[in-house]
């Protein structure tokens, strides 16, 4: 405390405050569940856009023409897609984060897109409360991210 008092001290007012409070350089990440998510389904104007994929919530408003009301892939967004963009399919059965089943050619083709696409193009706006959290709203104890079936998760956080 001494040295940081000593150092303030040292410094112009201006700059005492810049390191006192400086803030986030960019929007905080969040936590959503259903529901919220299924809010920025692209059909309300004015309202960002948000498609999570691997319970990745991505903002996809820059692609508006694509994800929008009436766009070609307005059914992805609003909701975790990650079934439908592994088999891309827009079959509403398929509009799930639900990966049970998929080929490895599917899986393979997820990632694909997961990291050349999404997360190369949109900012991450957050995650999908299903990641971490039981039905019941409860911690899940056993969510090791690194666990994942095919999620890469270094240079996420």
């Amino acid at each position: 405390r001494v040295l940081l008092a000593a150092l303030l001290g040292a410094l112009p007012a201006a700059a005492e405050r810049e390191l006192r409070f400086r803030p986030p350089a960019e929007a905080p990440v969040r936590l959503f569940t259903e529901p919220e998510l299924a809010r920025y389904d692209g059909q309300q104007e004015g309202q960002p856009i948000y498609l999570a994929v691997k319970g990745v919530v991505f903002d996809v408003t820059s692609g508006k023409e694509f994800y929008g009301k009436g766009a070609p892939y307005n059914a992805l967004v609003g909701k975790d897609s990650t079934r439908g963009v592994a088999k891309m399919s827009l079959d509403p059965a398929d509009l799930t984060h639900d990966i049970t089943g998929l080929t490895e050619e599917e899986l393979k083709s997820l990632d694909d897109i997961f990291n050349n696409v999404y997360k190369a193009k949109y900012p991450i706006v957050g995650y999908t409360s299903r990641r971490i959290l039981n039905e019941d709203g409860s911690p899940n104890l056993n969510f090791k991210p690194e666990d994942q079936p095919h999620f890469n998760i270094k240079d996420e956080f």
